[in-house]
């Protein structure tokens, strides 16, 4: 077997003083400003009239979805009893722990009162927002790998990586594999479907196809990943990323089949 060594780069790219940015908070700046101008883009390619100046004041709302639904997802999801005994420790953020199901529903919230604001359809400034969404997550599973977290389950595949406390034997760089299939892959599908006439008029057809899309890739990407030591395995080995991810999976489908059968609007 050939096993690589954890290449030790630090967490902070630099720290003044009692500031210190990091890579994890730089991972989620740059999904942040190249999702704002991807959107632009894909803006000019829809038939709905989202102009620049309400992308720039929704990508706004869309951060603050992110921030707070992320961190309220993790207390509730991964650590409700100890955020029960700690309540103020939940405000602690940059101690790290946020939840993409949980970033997800503040995002859905921020983007349903945008559009009630406004007077866009949820699903389709939905489908612009899909195509946007793997950008984060590739650069967020980055920042995983490079911060040695959430690494994968121990492998005796022919090629492995032995990460800093996980022990001395070789491990799946799952990390890798998450920003592959959550982010480069389905960005790329994405990309695709959205260049082809007619995609944008078919409303739910992209958010359906990065719900059930993000769906899959997690929940195979979690057969590789070392589930979270304070909650281990759920039933027949399933995890608490795979059982929050099947909900998404069913409603992408749901979403990717309604568009199909609605006439193009």
């Amino acid at each position: 077997m050939l096993t690589l060594t954890f290449p030790a780069i630090d967490p902070v790219i630099v720290e003044i003083g009692p500031l210190a940015i990091r890579w994890y908070a730089l991972s989620y700046i740059a999904g942040i400003l190249l999702g704002w101008r991807y959107m632009i883009w894909l803006a000019r390619r829809s038939p709905v009239d989202l102009t620049k100046e309400h992308i720039d004041d929704f990508v706004i709302w869309v951060t603050l979805g992110i921030i707070f639904g992320g961190r309220l997802g993790y207390v509730i999801f991964y650590k409700a009893e100890f955020y029960m005994q700690n309540p103020f420790q939940a405000l602690a953020v940059w101690q790290g722990g946020m939840s993409f199901h949980g970033g997800l529903l503040g995002v859905v919230l921020a983007t349903w009162l945008f559009c009630l604001r406004r007077g866009y359809s949820l699903v389709a400034v939905g489908d612009i927002l899909a195509c946007t969404a793997p950008l984060g997550l590739f650069f967020g599973r980055i920042a995983n790998f490079i911060n040695g977290e959430l690494y994968g389950r121990i492998t005796d595949w022919p090629i492995g990586m032995v990460f800093p406390g996980g022990g001395h034997l070789p491990r799946h760089p799952s990390q890798l594999y998450e920003a592959f299939l959550e982010g480069l892959f389905l960005l790329l599908v994405l990309f695709w479907l959205a260049k082809r006439p007619g995609t944008f008029r078919k409303r739910g057809l992209l958010a359906g196809v990065f719900l059930s899309g993000y769906a899959a890739g997690r929940i195979i990407a979690e057969l590789f990943r070392q589930p979270d030591p304070h909650i281990g395995f759920l039933a027949y080995g399933t995890t608490i990323g795979q059982w929050l991810s099947m909900p998404l999976f069913f409603v992408g489908v749901w979403l990717f089949l309604r568009s199909l059968k609605h006439e193009p609007s």
